[in-house]
């Protein structure tokens, strides 16, 4: 005999199986932490970067009347700095309290000089003046804004339990290793906080590229005989 059960009942039935599997699932135990189910272990080794400032003083003797080269030699470091890894402004503070005031005018020109030779636009820099009620004699001050990057604090290895097979979880080290080296190798950690904005485009090199792939010429720049990379018969030899 064919038994037929009515809509509702069925229905009825089927919730409440339903309502005992939820309530099995939720009352299981489960060694899985919530961070396991958040982000990626890169993301919960995370890199942080923090802002500094980079700061040069260049001390005005008062009975000289230049710079120094081994002066000299420091600003074009602290601006070879800058070019590097340097943010904003290349700041120049003229010191209003001096012992020698047309020696504390001509260094900061002497500053402006070395900069622009080595590629920094006089746009990029900003001049300002400190120690105005100052009773000593200040110093030339150069500085510019940079960034470091603080790599996340690694736990040790030697106090993990690798015997401990209670769960198949990832590990709390796992990726943070990883960003630690990355944090050491980094060029500028400011690019961990964003992508740098794309220079101006050359159209006139695009469609000279584009032209040449469309006649299937090589589109790579050509190269000199001192430019190539052949080994020397001296050392192949």
């Amino acid at each position: 005999m064919t038994r037929i059960l009515k809509p509702a009942a069925t229905l009825l039935a089927a919730g409440l199986g339903l309502a005992a599997l939820a309530a099995c699932a939720s009352s299981a135990p489960s060694n899985v932490p919530q961070s396991y189910l958040q982000g990626t272990a890169l993301d919960r080794n995370a890199i942080k970067v923090e802002k500094k400032t980079e700061f040069l003083e260049v001390g005005i003797h008062p009975q000289a009347s230049e710079l120094s080269l081994a002066d000299k030699a420091s600003i074009a470091n602290f601006v070879a700095a800058y070019r590097d890894h340097g943010h904003g402004p290349l700041i120049m503070s003229l010191p209003a309290s001096s012992a020698n005031p047309q020696l504390a005018v001509a260094a900061v020109a002497e500053a402006r000089a070395i900069a622009y030779e080595s590629g920094v636009q006089y746009e990029e820099i900003a001049g300002t003046s400190h120690g105005t009620e100052s009773l000593v004699s200040e110093p030339l001050i150069l500085a510019f804004q940079s960034y470091t990057a603080i790599a996340p604090d690694c736990q040790s290895q030697a106090s993990i339990d690798f015997s401990d097979v209670s769960t198949n979880n990832e590990r709390s080290t796992l990726g943070c290793a990883v960003r630690s080296n990355l944090a050491a190798m980094i060029a500028d950690p400011a690019d961990l906080l964003g992508t740098r904005p794309l220079g101006q485009a050359d159209p006139i090199r695009r469609g000279i590229i584009l032209e040449k792939f469309r006649q299937g010429e090589s589109t790579a720049a050509t190269r000199t005989q001192q430019e190539s990379g052949t080994v020397s018969q001296a050392v192949s030899n």
